[in-house]
């Protein structure tokens, strides 16, 4: 498993936990649990824009994915050329 699906994988875990935390939130009458898990979803909407930032630079400084993009936009104007003629 790469780095980059590492960080997916992460990524998705911290949305999820997010968006349960926002619903125990909406359920609980008691204040205090209310604040707690309102405090949580903050924290794992902290996590997930860290991970995300992480897979952003790793996408736009990785050697090969810098290959794979110049390689994949050879491809695409080789294909336009060949639709012109």
């Amino acid at each position: 498993m790469t780095i980059q699906q590492d960080l997916q994988k992460a990524i998705a875990g911290a949305l999820q936990a997010q968006g349960a935390y926002a619903m125990f939130a909406e359920s609980t009458q008691d204040p205090a649990a209310k604040a707690m898990f309102t405090e949580m979803r903050q924290d794992m909407e902290r996590h997930v824009k860290i991970l995300e930032s992480r897979l952003q630079y790793l996408n736009q400084n990785n050697p090969l994915n810098q290959q794979q993009q110049k390689q994949q936009q050879e491809q695409a104007r080789a294909q336009q050329k060949a639709q012109q003629v």
